[in-house]
């Protein structure tokens, strides 16, 4: 997991970025980090994740996040068994518990990336 925080903890990704332009930002620094990934993975009926590089969930959210409907989303991805950590990755900080379901959580912000809190 802290392989995947660090190749996408060096992006430093444009604003004004759509979505699927952060996921191409996130696969692009996973690529680079030699780390493979799969896009868009269903793990459950209804249940598609934008991201999985090995065991380890990724999230990508663009815009303001509600709280309680991510932690609904990040709860349903970590009862998935082939889910063992999840990244959310947000252009803005949400806060989200250290682990859900005893599987670790981690936020990347990316504002945060460029030195910016909001």
């Amino acid at each position: 997991m802290e392989r995947i925080i660090e190749a996408i903890s060096a992006l430093r990704a444009p604003l004004q970025q759509g979505e699927y332009d952060l996921h191409r930002l996130v696969m692009d620094a996973l690529d680079a980090a030699a780390l493979p990934w799969e896009h868009e993975v269903k793990l459950a009926p209804r249940c598609r994740i934008d991201l999985m590089c090995g065991n380890v969930g990724i999230e990508i959210k663009r815009g303001k996040v509600e709280k309680a409907r991510i932690l609904e989303q990040l709860r349903k991805y970590a009862d998935c068994p082939q889910v063992q950590g999840l990244i959310l990755v947000a252009e803005k900080t949400v806060p989200v518990p250290h682990a859900i379901g005893g599987k670790p959580v981690r936020l990347i912000c990316l504002n945060r990336l460029w030195g910016i809190a909001l």
